[in-house]
């Protein structure tokens, strides 16, 4: 039973991180793409967890999602000829695409990238189709193997989400070896998100 739902979740994701390397004029927008996958793959992880237990099904899911954004993070180092945390920080604005995440910089450094997320439509889109449980199992947790797939010695601290009830998600990405960073405000009222220009990035997590 267990190997089915990694056949099922698999298939289903592997076409989105497809879709994220296809040419820009035939893509979907990062937020629709996500809502496509959430409409198939909520139904069947419920119809598992059924069977299987909620804890045993949404550990499996987890690795299959993982797995996937290990992958992707390598694919995109590759297509991008470097795995620097700058090359990292611009490839992400995908995610905010169509205003789906509004970001308060707060440092970009070839070492450090440090930002909130002050409004995040992914876990609004989650909780709106009924799957909120399901949020950071499908979306949330890739932040952290995708920065891995794509340069090892990326590293990403993150104690909050939106997705979890916090009011910002703290992302701080870091290079080994490059020091704890000073510590960052809560974000004011108001913060506005960093335009493309600035290569600010999205979210890994969606």
């Amino acid at each position: 039973m267990s190997g089915r739902i990694l056949s099922s979740c698999r298939s289903v994701r592997s076409l989105g991180e497809r879709e994220v390397m296809s040419e820009p004029k035939s893509r979907l927008p990062l937020l629709e793409q996500r809502e496509i996958e959430a409409r198939i793959v909520g139904p069947l992880v419920r119809a598992f967890a059924e069977h299987l237990g909620r804890e045993k099904t949404l550990e499996v899911v987890a690795g299959v999602i993982r797995e996937l954004a290990r992958e992707s993070g390598s694919a995109l180092a590759e297509s991008l000829g470097e795995s620097t945390l700058r090359a990292f920080a611009g490839s992400l604005d995908r995610g905010r695409e169509n205003g789906a995440l509004e970001i308060e910089m707060l440092e970009q450094t070839p070492e450090r990238l440090s930002f909130n997320v002050t409004r995040c439509r992914y876990a609004e889109m989650y909780r709106a189709l009924g799957l909120g449980e399901l949020g950071a199992s499908l979306s949330c947790q890739r932040d952290f193997a995708l920065a891995q797939g794509f340069n090892p010695s990326i590293e990403l601290t993150r104690t909050q989400t939106i997705m979890g009830g916090a009011p910002y998600c703290d992302f701080r990405f870091r290079l080994a070896g490059a020091g704890q960073p000073a510590p960052t405000p809560e974000p004011g009222p108001g913060a506005e998100s960093p335009s493309v220009s600035d290569a600010g990035p999205s979210s890994a997590g969606p």
